[in-house]
C-alpha cells in the first residue's frame, strides 16, 4: 500500500482504505500518533531542500497521500503504479465526519482571523457534534509556543494546521511529540474553502486533473509556486535512475 518516490514512502491505497485507517486509529486506545501529509510536489520538494522536513515527512507515523497530479504522473512513469489523486481537502472532510460521529475534539490553527472564525462557524453548523477544542489564526509570528500551550491545555484528539507549506509542516514537526493528540494534518488553504472565501474547481476540472489550473486562475500569485513541480520531477528522475535525490 506504499511505494518509494524520491526517498518518500507514498501511500498508494484507496481513499476508502485510508479513511478506514484513520477511523481505526482515532478510535484506538493508547497514545499512538498519526500524521497525514498532503504530498504534492511543492510540499515534497520543500523536504528535499530541508533535511529536518524530510525526516519529519518520513516519520514512521506519517502517511504521505498523493495530493497532486505531478505525484500520480511520476508514480505511473517511474513506478508503473496507476493511482488516483487523493486531495487533502477530501481527507480533512472525512476526518471531520469521523469526529462528528464520535464526538471528538479538534483544534484549528491557521488562515486569517476572519477566515478561521468563519470556517469554524461553518464547520460547527455542518458537523454540530464536533467539539471545538480551540482555534488560532496563523499570524502568530514567533509566538508559536503560546499557541502550543493552548493546544496542550485543551487536549484535542485532532490538530488541523492551515498555514501552507513549509510553515504548517515546521509547526507540526516542532510540537508533534509534545502534544497528546492522536491525529495531525497540514491542510493548506482548506480553512479558506470552509470559510466560503474560496471555491473548489468544478468537478470536471478535478476529474481531469486541472484543479491546479483553476486555483491559479483564482489566485494568480500561485503561479510562482508551480516552478516546484518541474523541479521535483527532475529530482525524482535523478533519484530513480541514480539512487540519489541530489
Amino acid at each position: 500500500m506504499y511505494t518509494n518516490l524520491t526517498g518518500y514512502k507514498i501511500y498508494t491505497g484507496s481513499k476508502n482504505d485510508l479513511v478506514h485507517i484513520i477511523r481505526k486509529h482515532l478510535l484506538s486506545n493508547g497514545n499512538q500518533k498519526l500524521n497525514i501529509v498532503s504530498g504534492n510536489p511543492e510540499v515534497l520538494f520543500n523536504g528535499l531542500n530541508d533535511s529536518s522536513l524530510k525526516k519529519y515527512f518520513c516519520r514512521d507515523d506519517s502517511i504521505i497521500i498523493p495530493d497532486g497530479v505531478g505525484i500520480t504522473m511520476l508514480l505511473k512513469i517511474l513506478n508503473k503504479i496507476r493511482i488516483s489523486k487523493i486531495a487533502g481537502i477530501d481527507i480533512m472532510d472525512e476526518v471531520l465526519k469521523i469526529c462528528n460521529e464520535q464526538l471528538l475534539k479538534i483544534y484549528f490553527v491557521g488562515s486569517t482571523n476572519e477566515n478561521i472564525l468563519l470556517a469554524v462557524n461553518n464547520i460547527s453548523k455542518k458537523y454540530p457534534n464536533i467539539k471545538i477544542a480551540g482555534y488560532d489564526d496563523g499570524y502568530f509570528g514567533n509566538d508559536s509556543d503560546g499557541v502550543s500551550q493552548r493546544i496542550m491545555k485543551s487536549e484535542p484528539h485532532v490538530v488541523l494546521v492551515a498555514m501552507g507549506s513549509p510553515r504548517q509542516d515546521v509547526f507540526i514537526n516542532k510540537y508533534i511529540d509534545l502534544f497528546n493528540c492522536k491525529l495531525f494534518m497540514g491542510v493548506g488553504g482548506s480553512f479558506d474553502l470552509y470559510a466560503g472565501k474560496l471555491n473548489r474547481a468544478p468537478k470536471i476540472m478535478i476529474n481531469l486533473g486541472l484543479e491546479w489550473l483553476y486555483r491559479v486562475s483564482k489566485e494568480p500569485v500561485r503561479i510562482v509556486r508551480l516552478i516546484s513541480i518541474p523541479k521535483f520531477m527532475i529530482r525524482s528522475f535523478k533519484y530513480h535512475f541514480k539512487g540519489s535525490n541530489e
